[in-house]
């Protein structure tokens, strides 16, 4: 019998390695066996077939054939493990999932979770067609390709990847549409199932279990060769891929955050090279690393109306907070004439923090370094650990009465709306209200059937939502992002006020009004001018000099324990081991305390990341047990999208 190697899928490190086994004739590579690993049975992956035994050791023969996967995605897992810095085991455990046995059939939940969407355009403008070309020449060339998508919001970009969808179906290709979170794929999918019926799978994390497995099988088989979803669909188990479409390419959500640390836009560059398709990013605010390493196909003007006008709202000189003068204006003439407006504030709850005038003390998390979030019901909340604590009536530090509420937080928006505004419909778009199944898409909904409504939301309600009607966009506090400790705060700012501002106006003349204390920002310059080419140029010249991605990688390791300096003291060991190793070590330094954790970080930049998270990985891991009686646990983190 052949003999193969074969990775079981186990978790712990010190088995993160091949074994020898016997396999049946015509055992392909990425078979899914059943396999003895010392008293226990367990799943592997074959990873190699024609292998030589290792000298003194009779191989065992495997169990039972449980699933295959396509190879390509063998070698798309074998490299994630080694470039993330995790184990084969759990990266083959994203391509090949535990197997449900079938009870009976039932509907394609692509049915039940898609959108209306919107027929054929009669014609592509001249932009979108040369896009269209432009793609369906690099399919057909099949050697992989690397396109950005760039332009404004509204100006076509879903039509192209829809256009070029057909193309690669037209060549017997397959197409797997990722977007940055669940609650944008029903629309998605309602525009490509429009197109193309029930080819089209969904794959997310909330499926449940029997509803993934259908639809797996559904993509193995080749019934469904369009598959629209988040960022686990990158592993979908398509065979003849051609088009991958990386969605809104500019959102943080595309990182995994935990263990492997994968980013779905990297995976998905691999797994295009690996399978000789085409990867196309979109994006209306494209990263920096994008805009500066992919060639671009630019669709430079929006379809059917122009760019809203944006007007920058100084607080400085406003009285009202989180409503304006300016703002209520503009929301009273929805009163009036009708229309919808979209306003985004960044936090939720009633306020981010209560403070005792007296004193001066914030009521923090005594687990996390945070302040405990007021919310509604009249509860303070931490969004880290889950903390809940009543509001007092009075300061527990010094007992004066005077505890004040500080800031405004998504409740608090709805309710002040609810005040002044009574004849506008509120619906609320937050991580509060999403928890239950469904409840993004009904909130879309709802805001789409209303005649005069506000939609209040975190930064959920700028991402990619297209509803008719928007007339008014407004970001309440501009300065929420602008203060955070990243390098990447100035970039997240100009995203996120300009894909709002895409909300409003694409089908009529819209306005957008952004509210903030700090006028002269440079992302808000930028973003009052829609100016996307100068905001990223000046951007990659702060980051070229800063060392920065995209011109240098960035490894973050980070541990945490009960004490405070014992993971100080680990990392300070780690980076005399580290030394010597192509780039720049910052660190260690202490970090924001979690869930009742002491927390250190210590940071590379590097030209080399994989070397790096190998030389890490491997450290820790010689160490895993005494870290493990010390109490302390390490992460190491490529290319991490927060600091």
């Amino acid at each position: 019998m052949p003999l193969a190697s074969v990775y079981p899928l186990v978790s712990t490190r010190t088995l993160a390695r091949p074994f020898t086994y016997e396999v049946p004739e015509g055992t392909p590579k990425g078979a899914v066996v059943s396999v003895r690993l010392g008293r226990s049975s367990t799943r592997g992956v074959v990873t190699d077939v024609g292998v030589g035994a290792p000298p003194g050791i009779v191989p065992a023969p495997v169990g039972r054939l449980l699933d295959a996967i396509p190879p390509q995605l063998v070698d798309l897992a074998l490299w994630l493990a080694d470039y993330y810095g995790s184990t084969p085991a759990r990266a083959l455990e994203l391509v090949a999932p535990t197997r449900r046995t079938p009870r009976g059939e039932r509907p394609s939940p692509a049915l039940r979770e898609s959108l209306p969407g919107e027929p054929e355009p009669e014609r592509l403008s001249d932009e979108q067609g040369a896009a269209v070309a432009r793609i369906v020449s690099a399919l057909d060339e099949g050697v992989g390709a690397h396109v950005l998508l760039d332009g404004p919001t509204g100006s076509g970009k879903t039509e192209v990847y829809l256009q070029a969808c057909a193309a690669a179906l037209e060549r017997g290709l397959g197409t797997i549409v990722l977007v940055p979170e669940i609650a944008l794929a029903p629309q998605t999918v309602g525009r490509f199932r429009e197109r193309f019926g029930d080819q089209v799978a969904i794959l997310h994390s909330s499926l449940g279990g029997a509803e993934r497995r259908d639809e797996r099988d559904r993509i193995a088989r080749g019934d469904a060769r369009i598959v629209v979803g988040a960022r686990s669909a990158v592993f979908a188990p398509m065979r003849g891929v051609g088009l991958i479409v990386v969605d809104e390419e500019h959102d943080a959500a595309y990182k995994q955050e935990s263990d492997p640390r994968y980013d779905a836009r990297t995976v998905a560059a691999k797994r295009a090279a690996l399978e000789g398709a085409v990867a196309v990013y979109g994006s209306a605010t494209p990263r920096p690393e994008s805009w500066s390493g992919l060639a671009r196909c630019s669709l430079t003007a929006r379809i059917g109306a122009p760019l809203p006008r944006v007007r920058l709202v100084d607080l400085r000189r406003e009285s009202g907070y989180p409503l304006s003068a300016p703002l209520l204006e503009a929301l009273g003439g929805l009163v009036e004439h009708g229309g919808r407006a979209v306003l985004l504030l960044n936090r939720r709850g009633v306020a981010p923090a209560v403070h005792c005038r007296a004193c001066g003390t914030t009521r923090r998390c005594p687990h996390c370094d945070v302040s405990l979030t007021l919310h509604a019901e009249g509860v303070l909340r931490c969004h880290h650990c889950g903390r809940a604590d009543t509001v007092p009536q009075t300061c527990p530090d010094c007992g004066s009465s005077e505890v004040a509420r500080i800031g405004a937080g998504t409740q608090r928006l709805e309710t002040e709306l609810a005040k002044r505004l009574p004849e506008l419909e509120r619906i609320r778009l937050d991580a509060d209200v999403a928890t239950r199944p469904g409840a993004a898409r009904e909130a879309i909904e709802r805001f789409r059937a209303a005649e005069r409504a506000v939609l209040v939301g975190t930064q959920m309600v700028a991402k990619g939502h297209h509803v008719p009607g928007v007339a008014l966009a407004a970001v309440v506090d501009a300065d929420t992002s602008l203060s955070l400790p990243d390098f990447r705060s100035e970039e997240r700012t100009f995203q996120l006020v300009t894909q709002l501002a895409g909300r409003s106006g694409r089908d009529a003349p819209g306005r957008v009004l952004v509210q903030t204390f700090q006028p002269d920002a440079t992302p808000l310059r930028h973003a009052v001018n829609h100016d996307v080419a100068g905001f990223l140029a000046g951007e990659l010249e702060r980051r070229e000099a800063l060392g920065y991605p995209p011109f240098r990688h960035l490894v973050s390791i980070l541990v945490s324990g009960p004490e405070p300096e014992a993971p100080l003291a680990a990392l300070r060991e780690l980076r005399e081991r580290l030394e010597g190793l192509d780039g720049d070590l910052l660190g260690p330094a202490p970090v924001l305390r979690l869930r009742g954790r002491f927390r250190a970080q210590l940071v590379a930049k590097t030209s080399q990341p994989r070397s790096v998270a190998r030389r890490a990985s491997a450290l820790l891991s010689s160490a895993a047990r005494t870290m493990r009686r010390d109490g302390l646990a390490a992460v190491v983190d490529v290319d991490p999208q927060s600091l």
